[in-house]
């Protein structure tokens, strides 16, 4: 068998999955930038894996690079569709992850992945033309230990839009620079991460006991151990939104509680901006209770129908996300306008509520 009839059989040869492509190669730029390992967990992406997948292979990275990923147990046809995937190109490797957590399945992947430098990739983002360039320029011109930018999410349908301007919106998840954009610098944590591999290793990896805010504690071990964590602008990654209120309301739930056990280990960390959410959702709620105990007094005899104006807060409140939405998103189609209201309420509230019900043996490291 002849060499061309090697390669083609098994998809890429070792020189091209691992070296330049000759038309990706820039001749005023070193040849000598490091190949990168891309990982990816995923977990019923059926609807977005090929997608977010296509947006990795498409980069144009003269070190050269290889995507990994680690597929848990999806109840759709992403295994299929990855093993497709990686069928049809050579620089595609499919690891299981039987736990389908995040925090495993980087874990997984870091074990499998064969360089220097890991570059962390969501099956719901789409990786921006020339991500991994500017990745590994950043990484190595400030001798970070991680390097990443900001969730620039993104909608298709009026609701998912809404989502996005609530995510990229301090009126949403808070002025966080990986939420909102910001100046290059420190950083405590970044949108996904381009990582040195020894700064994940000498950590001690990911911590398979935290289901949500991995990243987030991964990058607290790696500042704490000294390590620079640098965010970067340029990195601008897009992300798809959850497409149903639903979807929504159990994400940002999962976010709060899992907030709330990176609260306990490191009390240190706490800040306003994460106890904005629980403050106005525990306001809401005696709002609420002291509007119906009014109710039931006016019905009674009872002295105590002063309650009602309990519903003051809640009502608001609810205002107050109204005025948001006409007085900032004023640039906003009015099917987009008219549900960012409703979008904020579910994101503040579920956040809250998570944050405030998250029971403390989540805590406590396994």
């Amino acid at each position: 068998m002849d060499h061309s009839q090697s390669e083609s059989q098994s998809g890429y040869s070792e020189r091209v999955r691992l070296t330049p492509y000759a038309d990706d190669y820039s001749s005023g730029e070193p040849g000598t930038l490091p190949a990168v390992s891309v990982v990816m967990p995923v977990l019923n992406e059926e609807k977005h894996l090929a997608e977010s997948v296509a947006a990795v292979l498409g980069q144009r990275y003269p070190g050269g690079f290889e995507l990994v990923l680690a597929v848990g147990p999806s109840k759709d046809r992403t295994e299929a569709i990855a093993r497709q995937l990686a069928a049809a190109d050579g620089r595609i490797t499919v690891v299981p992850n039987p736990s389908g957590q995040i925090a495993s399945a980087m874990n997984a992947a870091v074990k499998t992945a064969r360089h220097g430098i890991l570059t962390r990739i969501d099956a719901h983002s789409l990786l921006p033309d020339g991500y991994l360039r500017t990745a590994v320029r950043a990484l190595l011109d400030t001798g970070a230990a991680d390097v990443g930018g900001w969730m620039a999410a993104e909608g298709i349908t009026p609701f998912q839009q809404a989502v996005a301007w609530a995510m990229t919106s301090p009126f949403g998840v808070g002025a966080a620079a990986n939420h909102t954009s910001g100046e290059p610098g420190p950083a405590d944590t970044v949108y996904l991460g381009v990582y040195r591999r020894e700064a994940i290793e000498q950590a001690g990896g990911y911590d398979e006991s935290m289901l949500i805010a991995e990243d987030w504690e991964l990058n607290y071990r790696i500042r704490a151990a000294g390590g620079l964590i640098w965010f970067t602008p340029d990195l601008k990654v897009t992300y798809r939104p959850r497409a149903t209120l639903l979807a929504l309301a159990r994400q940002q739930f999962r976010y709060g509680r899992w907030r709330r056990v990176v609260a306990r280990r490191y009390p240190e960390t706490v800040n306003p901006r994460y106890l904005a959410a629980p403050v106005v959702t525990a306001l809401n709620i005696v709002g609420l209770v002291a509007g119906v105990a009014g109710l039931v007094a006016l019905a009674g005899t009872g002295p105590s129908s002063w309650l009602t104006l309990g519903f003051l807060i809640p009502v608001g409140y609810l205002a107050g996300t109204a005025a948001v939405a006409a007085a900032f998103g004023r640039q906003l189609p009015f099917a987009v306008r008219a549900r960012v209201p409703m979008v904020l309420a579910a994101m503040h509230t579920c956040w809250g509520a998570g944050y405030l019900t998250s029971p403390s043996r989540l805590a406590r490291r396994k």
